[in-house]
């Protein structure tokens, strides 16, 4: 039974597929609470001036500005509202960024119910609009240069064509003193290796025109012994048994499983394969 007082209670839910959006304003409305909505993250943050939510429900990927943007920005003006991340994907260095921004919880899309929702949300805020979670802190975004980072002269190619992945990644091994060149396709990734010839190479397996199993061959082919004998990672989306057997059979050091993964264990892969 819901309690009467629970209607003082403000949720802003900022997410852009309309569909879900609509069935959580239904739901969390059934059981009293007052909702809002945005489809996109800049309509959504200054709604949070305007509407004064108590606890947010915030997607990742949305147009104009991401969930990502979202909580700096919140985290910049001190904005202490519990946010609970609605993840597309659930990705442990997703839920690891989200959570170092501020982030009290998490739902992850596929998996989620409207009553997963509804027990999130009693979880974190009371009838009565108390916190029932502890709003953390969030630290300043990582500037992309740190004058503090000892430079450890070790050159890493990413190849990733998930931006907000390969901004995590990229960040993590800066910090770490590795420089960072991206690429974001095929073409790129094939340019970037022979044009700088790094010690070691992050590769996604899907990419736009040309795959990562394409670009791994021609690697291990090239007549530069340089470039033909550099450490490759692959980068697998599921894990699946057949892409890795492949890429191992082809040439590949190692592999790291997207769903996985934390920005952690990318580092130390690095410096085992390295042999650091």
């Amino acid at each position: 039974m819901k309690n009467d007082q629970s209607k003082k209670v403000k949720i802003l839910i900022i997410e852009d597929e309309e569909s879900l959006v609509d069935l959580l304003v239904a739901k969390l409305k059934k059981e009293g609470y007052e909702v809002d909505s945005s489809l996109d993250g800049e309509s959504g943050f200054k709604k949070i001036s305007s509407f004064s939510p108590d606890l947010i429900l915030l997607d990742i990927v949305m147009p104009k500005m991401n969930g990502y943007e979202v909580l700096e920005k919140m985290s910049e003006e001190n904005i202490k509202i519990p946010v609970i991340i609605i993840s597309n994907s659930g990705q442990p260095v997703e839920i690891e960024k989200t959570t170092k921004l501020g982030a009290v919880d998490h739902l992850i899309k596929t998996e989620f119910s409207a009553a997963d929702v509804l027990e999130k949300v009693k979880k974190c805020i009371h009838a009565d609009g108390t916190i029932a979670c502890p709003v953390k802190n969030a630290p300043a975004p990582i500037a992309k240069e740190d004058v503090n980072v000892k430079k450890l002269n070790i050159k890493v190619a990413l190849v990733e064509d998930d931006p907000f992945l390969r901004e995590i990644c990229s960040k993590k091994l800066a910090k770490e003193g590795y420089t960072v060149y991206e690429a974001i396709d095929g073409q790129q990734a094939l340019d970037t290796v022979k044009k700088v010839k790094p010690d070691i190479v992050l590769l996604d397996i899907i990419l736009p025109a040309i795959d990562g199993f394409q670009i791994l061959h021609e690697l291990r082919q090239n007549p530069d012994k340089a470039i033909a004998t550099v450490p490759i990672i692959m980068l697998s989306n599921l894990g699946q048994d057949d892409d890795i057997k492949k890429a191992m059979e082809m040439g590949a050091n190692d592999y790291l499983v997207k769903a996985h993964f934390t920005t952690e264990e990318i580092a130390e892969k690095i410096k085992k394969t390295l042999g650091n």
